[in-house]
């Protein structure tokens, strides 16, 4: 992790070699996806309850945070389909990249998924290994351990994608003075929504995990796996509404854009762990970007009126 440089000392030159291209930042995704996936059913699947001494949500949350700090600097660290849907409509990642970035957090989940199934297949006592998934996929009604239905897990869902995403957004973003601590704060949220929504049918809050639970689990489940995909990309757009509300409310007035920009002036890293996918000087949070010297050119009108693939998209439907 890069410390802050001295105020006496000049910005130093961003490493280009930490901001990859399209298929470097997506291969990060997959790759974080994959240990998010295989330690948040591994875990579960192969501990006996009664001996285990870290619960299965709590290494899911970890797994989680490791996952950012191995490779946020080159992805951003979404590793959830809903994450990515959240950065979107905010405006902060380019729509072309956040597809990508889903199709890649699938590839990931499954390879996932498959390792641990190869895994089960070699142990003797488990002779359907259909059953065992079953115990960690998602569900609701005759799936829920407490006979939860439709509605409630799905607004157990909306409700703590909602919360997954905003705190994803806020701990993240450029303004945030305690943004180095991001991947502790996602990383917890996670493992106490994974621990909340586990009874009620063992709510993932990210389709990806959902799929790869799914894919591998009885007929029942997998025909509930919509669920787990429409409710947590309609939490994430919650929270990407409201955040795209804060941000607009703070850019309106010229003192907080002149406030910002001394704030930019005085951090020789404006963005630290910023989104390798968002546009030049955009607010993001899991990328290190040196910012620009006082004498420097004018931002782009990009940073401060929006003027971004994603956040037109999004303007143009509201008018």
């Amino acid at each position: 992790m890069i410390s802050p440089a001295s105020a006496h000392e000049p910005a130093a030159t961003p490493d280009d070699s930490l901001r990859p291209g399209l298929p470097g930042r997506l291969s990060a995704e997959a790759i974080g996806t994959f240990f998010v996936v295989v330690a948040g059913l591994g875990v579960p699947l192969f501990t006996l309850p009664q001996s285990n001494p870290l619960s299965a949500a709590l290494a899911a949350g970890l797994a989680v945070t490791a996952a950012m700090l191995a490779f946020g600097y080159l992805s951003g660290g979404h590793f959830n389909p809903a994450v990515t849907a959240g950065h979107a409509i905010a405006g902060r990642i380019r729509l072309a990249d956040a597809a990508a970035y889903v199709g890649a957090q699938l590839a990931g989940a499954l390879l996932g998924a498959v390792a641990l199934f190869g895994i089960l297949r070699t142990v003797p006592n488990i002779a359907d290994t259909r059953t065992a998934f079953d115990t960690v996929a998602a569900g609701f009604g005759e799936n829920s351990v407490i006979q939860v239905p439709l509605a409630g897990v799905l607004l157990l869902e909306v409700l703590g994608t909602a919360l997954l995403v905003a705190v994803f957004l806020g701990t993240t973003s450029a303004r945030n003075p305690s943004r180095l601590a991001a991947p502790f704060a996602v990383g917890l949220t996670t493992a106490v929504l994974l621990q909340f929504g586990q009874a009620p049918g063992n709510i993932p809050f990210n389709p990806a995990r959902a799929t790869a639970s799914a894919l591998f689990s009885s007929p029942d489940v997998l025909g509930q796996l919509w669920l787990f995909w429409v409710a947590p990309l309609v939490g994430a757009a919650l929270a990407g509404l409201v955040y795209r509300g804060f941000a607009v409310s703070q850019a309106a007035g010229p003192a907080a854009a002149a406030g910002a920009a001394a704030t930019a002036a005085a951090d020789p890293e404006e963005v630290l762990l910023a989104e390798a996918g968002d546009e030049p000087g955009a607010d993001a949070g899991m990328r290190t970007a040196a910012a620009p010297a006082p004498s420097a050119a004018p931002a782009p009108a990009g940073r401060t009126t929006g003027e971004d693939e994603a956040r037109d998209f999004f303007d143009k439907r509201g008018q």
